[in-house]
């Protein structure tokens, strides 16, 4: 329960806008990925200094790296940010899938290998969105 709660933490202290479309697309995850694993990070290193922007996690992946080592992470992340928010979708072995097959539909955001930006939920489609998370997420 504790992660649930920086979660909840953490979207209490976005403006009331951002926190409403925050907490719109917290619950589109929990749907969309039921009894998914939740993550929550702080954006600091291991010394306590910001590298990064605070990220709810979803799900769960496991990267293998060239030297053999593995590290467990989440699959979809949900972050805000100054431009507004961003939707990681993580593990997809094409990087031009994203954009390729959902960069014309969503509206408003930039659409890269891994990530969906954009400054408000009223900006893109959210139909749009959720196919992108589901779809990201059957490749991976």
């Amino acid at each position: 329960m504790y992660v649930q709660a920086q979660i909840t933490g953490y979207l209490s202290t976005q403006p009331a806008a951002k926190r409403s479309d925050m907490q719109t697309l917290h619950e589109m995850m929990l749907q969309l990925m039921p009894g998914c694993k939740l993550w929550f990070l702080d954006g600091k290193n291991s010394e306590g200094k910001v590298v990064s922007n605070p990220s709810i996690g979803y799900g769960e992946r496991t990267t293998q790296y060239a030297d053999g080592k593995t590290k467990d992470f989440y699959q979809v992340g949900l972050s805000a940010n100054t431009a507004g928010i961003s939707v990681y979708i993580l593990g997809i072995a094409d990087k031009t899938y994203l954009s390729n097959t959902y960069a014309k539909q969503i509206g408003k955001a930039t659409v890269t290998g891994y990530c969906i930006k954009f400054k408000a939920l009223k900006d893109i489609s959210i139909e749009v969105l959720k196919a992108a998370v589901s779809g990201g997420v059957g490749q991976v």
